[in-house]
């Protein structure tokens, strides 16, 4: 060893810090950004930052099983790891999910290397032991699980997420989190990569999201919460609080102002993160959903599980609780009634 160090300074140091789980200097700098106005699907986004950290980070390594190209997890400038390629960082998986994530957590263990591993959301059951032991081991491995609600459309409830969000956001140490747009789900990216003691599950969407002005500014601080105002009340106190997660949220903004032009003032808080919400004090909890505000409408295409900590006893869902169905995804989230007309409804009868 201290001869090749001598040899190849530079390669030993990045191989030191890579044990040492830690990042190179300003490794996040080139991390794309979003301006309002732009729409991208946050597979599509989180692909943009995958590009990033990897020119960044020599020890970033991943794939899919075999979905990369709709997972988007796959390295374009780079190689793919192979018998005959060991420097190659794009990792062919295979149709074997619970594989990919046992081997994620085997080179995890080895050490010196920051991995990650996709597919379709609804496809996490079938890694599931493997999750649960990378969340005992306390192991910093990134999940990019994609297609994440009924939005899937034509594949159909074979293929449509409903129970996951929840079941997911059960188990001990492992963080869970749904981006709104492409500023929380790069801000999920650091927050991943910046990760010691637990694994970190981005949830993404198959659909195209709008950027939210609400998150041009200190994304990343607001992530890391887990839950945060992201677009506010105008008087001093709200008529009521529309909270959502992922995909959910632009419908909230989007009814915010409807209810706006019929004199009802109500802010509306993106909680892309439980596990992350729930770590927060107790004084920063109550001044995004202050007690003092019981009408609380809570919206997410998955299972209503665990959300009426959120929404207290005088609030009400829009969630889903029984299986999707076959069409385009526009379709089934209409009929499903996730449509601004339909959020303002259901606050309107509270």
């Amino acid at each position: 060893m201290p001869l090749t160090k001598k040899r190849y300074p530079e390669e030993a140091e990045q191989l030191k810090k890579a044990f040492a789980g830690e990042l190179p200097e300003s490794w996040e700098e080139n991390l794309p950004k979003y301006e309002v106005g732009s729409e991208l699907a946050s597979r599509k986004s989180s692909q943009e930052v995958i590009q990033e950290i990897s020119k960044a980070v020599p020890s970033f390594w991943g794939g899919s099983a075999d979905l990369s190209s709709s997972n988007n997890t796959m390295v374009s400038a780079d190689k793919d790891f192979a018998v005959d390629q060991y420097d190659g960082r794009n990792i062919w998986f295979g149709v074997r999910e619970f594989a990919m994530v046992a081997i994620m957590n085997g080179i995890q263990l080895h050490g010196g290397s920051q991995v990650y591993g996709g597919t379709f959301f609804v496809f996490s059951d079938y890694c599931r032991p493997a999750l649960r032991l990378a969340a005992i081991q306390q192991l910093p491995v990134t999940y990019v699980f994609t297609h994440d609600s009924i939005a899937v459309g034509e594949d159909g409830p074979t293929h449509e997420p409903v129970e996951q969000l929840a079941s997911l956001r059960a188990m001990p140490n492992m963080s869970v989190i749904r981006p709104a747009d492409g500023n929380e789900t790069r801000a999920a990216w650091k927050l991943a990569m910046q990760a010691q003691t637990h694994p970190t599950m981005l949830v993404l969407s198959r659909q195209g999201l709008p950027t939210l002005s609400g998150t041009t500014e200190n994304a990343e601080e607001n992530v890391a919460k887990g839950g945060y105002v992201i677009s506010s009340r105008k008087g001093n106190r709200p008529d009521g609080i529309l909270i959502a997660t992922g995909s959910e949220v632009h419908l909230a903004v989007e009814a915010q102002e409807q209810l706006a032009n019929e004199d009802i003032d109500v802010s509306v808080v993106s909680l892309p993160s439980f596990d992350r919400f729930e770590q927060q004090s107790e004084a920063y909890k109550e001044s995004v959903l202050p007690s003092g505000v019981t009408k609380r409408l809570g919206i997410e295409a998955g299972s209503s599980f665990g959300w009426h900590k959120y929404v207290k006893d005088n609030g009400a869902l829009l969630t889903i609780d029984r299986f999707g169905a076959s069409a385009p995804g526009s379709k089934v989230l209409e009929e499903y009634g996730f449509t601004v007309n339909n959020v303002v409804s259901i606050f309107k009868t509270m």
